[in-house]
């Protein structure tokens, strides 16, 4: 009694690969002639060895498909002879090349900055996207990722909302292209998700988002990689702790003690010795109020320099202060942000900003070791 090839592609095109919709044969995932070997002796089992080619090493399908695959095989070979018993061996291909593992991704990134806050509604979002505008206006080339899953908002701050980035291939592998604009290359959850629909996800799924959104995106040569972290402290947190060596942290709050209070709990975070991860400055936004009709005057509506005695009392530098002025919410809901006119108060505080960064950066370079990716369990 005799195996051959035909009755293994046959079982091949009754297994459905949910990528496709449509069976292994099909969707031509059968990278190579099945190879069969005959039993030495009646007692042992036949062997088959099939090799199935899938788009990429982290397709959610795979461990499915291989697994009805085998128990295809299986069944209709148990059916072709007479219920011998058949050993499968399923082998696996990628049309695109593996993400590289953790440790060597974005080789071509000089310094990462994580734009962080202790608690939502002091500006963070807008710190980070007009950090990034001004740094590129400087002449760096920058990336900015919105690690925000649940509330992204770049999108609409850089007026993108209606782009969709495409895949492009390079170097075997299928990567994001991210949006550019105003000089930033920019990713964000939200050019794929509905922005009227709420993101229902599990930590898993959202943490698993954003490793793709670093790791499966053609970012290229990079000399800042500004990263909007979502407020608080979180699984995202931890999950980009754990897979990018971060240059350092810029904290923002605004001067209001409750506000103060949780900028705390976001230094002593990077701080931690598990993490160790350098705080480069304080940013204290919203520092204080100018009317449009009166430019020279000051209202410290939420406290008068708590950053600045913040940051003498962590010992870090305070890098700026930045303005409560009409301009910059305006600016934000249109998609312009105000570090694109340097001819503003507001807009000439973040190239100010911009600036202090660039400093502090080059000095933590010159100073201390490059971060270690956190190991934590």
């Amino acid at each position: 009694m005799q195996l051959y090839p035909k009755l293994i592609m046959d079982a091949l095109a009754t297994v459905t690969y949910a990528g496709t919709k449509k069976n292994l044969v099909e969707s031509q995932m059968v990278a190579d002639q099945p190879a069969i070997s005959a039993p030495a002796n009646e007692s042992d089992p036949w062997k088959v060895t099939v090799v199935l080619e899938f788009p990429r090493d982290t397709d959610p399908f795979l461990k499915s498909t291989v697994k009805a695959a085998e128990a295809a095989i299986k069944y209709h070979c148990a059916k072709g002879l007479n219920g011998l018993a058949v050993e499968v061996e399923i082998q696996t291909e990628f049309k695109s090349k593996p993400r590289p593992e953790i440790g060597k991704l974005l080789p071509q990134v000089k310094n990462i900055i994580a734009v962080s806050s202790g608690k939502g509604g002091v500006g963070k979002s807008t710190v980070a996207a007009n950090l990034a505008i001004a740094l590129s206006r400087l002449g760096y080339s920058v990336g900015l990722l919105d690690c925000d899953i649940f509330g992204p908002s770049m999108p609409k701050m850089f007026h993108v909302e209606d782009e969709r980035p495409y895949a492009v291939n390079v170097d075997g592998r299928d990567l994001i292209n991210p949006i550019e604009a105003y000089g930033v290359k920019m990713l964000s959850i939200g050019f794929f998700v509905n922005p009227d629909t709420a993101t229902l996800w599990r930590g898993g799924m959202a943490t698993n988002a954003l490793k793709q959104l670093i790791a499966d995106a053609d970012w290229g040569e990079l000399d800042y990689f500004i990263l909007d972290t979502p407020p608080g402290t979180s699984d995202i947190h931890l999950t980009l702790l754990q897979t990018l060596a971060i240059t350092g942290a810029v904290i923002v709050s605004t001067p209001q003690q409750v506000a103060l209070a949780d900028a705390r709990k976001g230094i002593d975070m990077y701080r931690n010795e598990k993490v160790n991860v350098p705080i480069l400055g304080l940013v204290e936004n919203m520092a204080w109020f100018t009317p449009a009709e009166l430019p020279e005057n000051r209202y410290y509506i939420f406290g008068r320099e708590g950053c600045k005695q913040l940051a003498e009392e962590m010992n870090v530098p305070l890098l700026a202060q930045i303005p409560l002025v009409q301009g910059i919410c305006d600016s934000g809901d249109r998609g312009e942000p105000a570090a694109l006119d340097s001819n503003t108060a507001t807009g000439l505080a973040f190239i100010n900003l911009a600036q202090a960064v660039v400093t502090v950066v080059n000095r933590r370079n010159k100073e201390l070791p490059k971060t270690k990716i956190v190991g934590m369990k």
